[in-house]
């Protein structure tokens, strides 16, 4: 082959690769043809690869244990029979990613707006999860490009929605979104995700509301839809939200915005005011109310509740129960 000694030595340790010269050249001196060299090197090199991934995931099993397995699993997300350094491969392949530092780098800090539990502090691994799962729903819809002021004119019709029946009129509500370049999907939440609703502008321009029916009633439903349409309408293109950051610290000025805006749009202010100061807060007050601005007797209650106005264990019958499949 004309080739030194040690070159030839090192490539038959491996250490050196087999180009496609070296093929030809050990075809001429062999007889042995090229493209046998050829796939005998990507063979050798590919098992290789393999090699140090399994080594990679056996290395990241813990981490993966720490994510909603059975919940993804139970979900049809990853397939529940996997195991050990296969649940890493399966968990990789549902995020998208190559690696473990590739999560790390786009789901430190996911770009979502989200609506939380004040008394427990989400997990990490559990949120990011919900969230991939929100993203791979919404690559399936056909909506178009989102629309800030279609959405808003498009308000006081879903408003009107909160009276009917909450499975039906959710249907309603993901139609007339999709409309407008905005994707509703319902996603049960997991496991330590602790989150009522979230809100993203996708990198294809279309927005996105998630919402994960983690309250059961009604009240809780819409009050979540409009705190995430109130991210959508009233706050930044894209929401940097820490969720290492601990709860009880600076009021989070994008969070408060979307509260107001869900508060002020299910119940108007004026209307409000009036009612608290009459001081009766009765079930056939609260109904004449709800009648008055045109929702559902839940989300009065729901306001009252709140702000302390009627305690959370009195008039149960006046929400209606969220079951949707």
């Amino acid at each position: 082959m004309g080739r030194p000694i040690k070159t030839i030595n090192e490539i038959i340790q491996g250490k050196a690769s087999i180009t496609t010269d070296t093929a030809i050249q050990l075809e001429l001196a062999l007889g042995i043809p090229a493209d046998l060299w050829n796939n005998l090197e990507t063979s050798y090199r590919a098992r290789q690869a393999e090699e140090r991934s399994a080594s990679e995931f056996e290395a990241n099993v813990e981490w993966a244990e720490g994510f909603p397995l059975k919940d993804l699993a139970r979900s049809g997300l990853i397939d529940s029979a996997k195991a050990g350094s296969e649940s890493v491969r399966e968990l990789l392949t549902f995020f998208g990613v190559s690696n473990r530092e590739a999560w790390d780098l786009q789901w430190e800090k996911p770009a979502a707006a989200f609506r939380a539990s004040e008394a427990h502090a989400s997990q990490l691994p559990a949120v990011a999860a919900w969230l991939r799962w929100g993203e791979l729903a919404a690559a399936r819809s056909e909506a178009g490009a989102f629309d800030r002021e279609a959405f808003r004119s498009l308000i006081p019709k879903l408003r009107r929605l909160t009276r009917q029946d909450p499975g039906q009129a959710m249907a309603q509500v993901q139609q007339l979104c999709e409309e407008v370049g905005v994707i509703v999907l319902l996603t049960p939440e997991f496991k330590g995700t602790r989150l009522s609703g979230a809100a993203r502008r996708l990198p294809d321009r279309r927005a996105l509301i998630q919402l994960s029916l983690r309250h059961k009633t009604d009240d809780q439903l819409w009050f979540s839809f409009f705190h995430e349409a109130g991210h959508l309408l009233e706050g930044s293109e894209t929401d940097q939200i820490d969720l290492d950051e601990p709860k009880g610290g600076a009021v989070d000025t994008e969070e408060e915005l979307a509260d107001r805006f869900a508060r002020n749009t299910l119940v108007s202010p004026s209307a409000y005011e009036d009612f608290v100061a009459a001081a009766d807060f009765s079930p056939e007050a609260i109904r004449r109310l709800a009648k008055a601005e045109g929702v559902s007797p839940g989300i009065v209650l729901g306001r009252l509740q709140r702000d302390d106005l009627v305690p959370w264990s009195r008039l149960h019958s006046l929400k209606k129960r969220v079951d949707i499949a």
